[in-house]
């Protein structure tokens, strides 16, 4: 097998669609599109968020914020409030289409049209290295992406995720393996 360097790029891909919500300071709904982020252990998920972003203002003076999946089925909505600054435009949230429902555990608006929320309290933030750290106060789903054993079935979910080397969202879900399990045929053999 052969193989080229690229050099040192951020490419781990693909990379969880992030949208990450806040209210501004009138309870007005404000949202933004990640893609630099995951859970960094198990009641903590860290997300890059460049420092001159509008809903960054919202999630420190409010102390929380929710992040939320981006999925095929809002896939446009999800774009448009990545590539559209909000201190431009005033209204990208109304624009984008989606609807709100107020978190019961943090102070911020739950997207009501994406199923997977992380609900979230702000850790910490460092404004030199743009990293965001919030403690997992609950998630919430969705009736509708949950399989008839209570768990998201990527049947009923179609999440997506950033190809940042081709600029392009993938669609996830085909099952290829058991968890735990298919490993333990190499187990076996040595």
């Amino acid at each position: 097998m052969s193989r080229i360097n690229i050099g040192a790029k951020p490419y781990i891909t693909p990379m969880p669609v992030l949208i990450i919500s806040s209210y501004d300071g009138v309870e007005k709904p404000t949202a933004m599109l990640a893609v630099w982020g995951g859970i960094t252990n198990e009641t903590e998920i860290t997300i890059t968020v460049a420092s001159q972003r509008n809903t960054l203002k919202g999630i420190l003076s409010r102390g929380s914020f929710v992040v939320s999946m981006a999925d095929v089925e809002n896939e446009a909505a999800c774009d448009y409030l990545g590539i559209t600054p909000g201190n431009k435009v005033g209204d990208k949230f109304e624009k984008s289409g989606f609807h709100t429902t107020k978190s019961e555990f943090v102070d911020a608006p739950i997207i009501d049209e994406l199923p997977f929320a992380v609900e979230c309290r702000v850790k910490s933030y460092d404004e030199e290295t743009w990293r965001l750290v919030g403690e997992i106060v609950n998630v919430s789903l969705d009736e509708r992406i949950l399989g008839d054993d209570g768990k998201v079935s990527f049947e009923k979910f179609h999440p997506i995720t950033f190809d940042w080397m081709n600029k392009s969202y993938l669609s996830v879900g085909e099952k290829v393996g058991d968890a735990y399990r298919d490993g333990l045929k190499l187990r076996k053999k040595n």
